[in-house]
């Protein structure tokens, strides 16, 4: 039996990705629709949606469409029994590259959270909300 399809409505609804993000993400070479109607509507599988729902926390982190790429070419390289060694080491690097810049850039993100929460609280010693 082949792996259900389901059509870009379901994608939308399962990743909170809009058709538009989607269909950009396909032009761009991150994604591809695991098949067609006879009408030609694209067709996704499950693969395709676990793509998308991995890279979507990027884009807010500020990573790039190549970033996005490396990531998915790295897992798809790891994922190929047949790669050659080397292969599969510069894919660990690039995964792990991207696996440290994600740290950083969370760090950066807690920082920049708690300096605007001590900015609203001196806003609130200046000035008391009302009651």
């Amino acid at each position: 039996m082949s792996e259900p399809h389901v059509h870009i409505g379901e994608v939308v609804s399962r990743t909170g990705l809009s058709h538009r993000t989607i269909r950009y993400y396909e032009e761009m070479g991150l994604l591809t629709p695991s098949a067609r109607t006879e009408g030609g509507f694209r067709l996704y599988d499950e693969a395709g949606i676990e793509r998308l729902l991995l890279i979507k926390p990027m884009k807010p982190l500020g990573f790039s469409l190549e970033q996005m790429r490396q990531l998915l070419d790295a897992l798809d390289t790891l994922a190929d029994s047949a790669s050659a060694p080397a292969g599969s080491a510069a894919a660990r690097a690039q995964l792990d590259a991207i696996h440290d810049e994600a740290l950083t850039r969370v760090a950066e993100l807690k920082e920049a959270t708690a300096r605007a929460e001590a900015f609203t609280e001196q806003l609130t010693q200046i000035s008391p909300p009302a009651s």
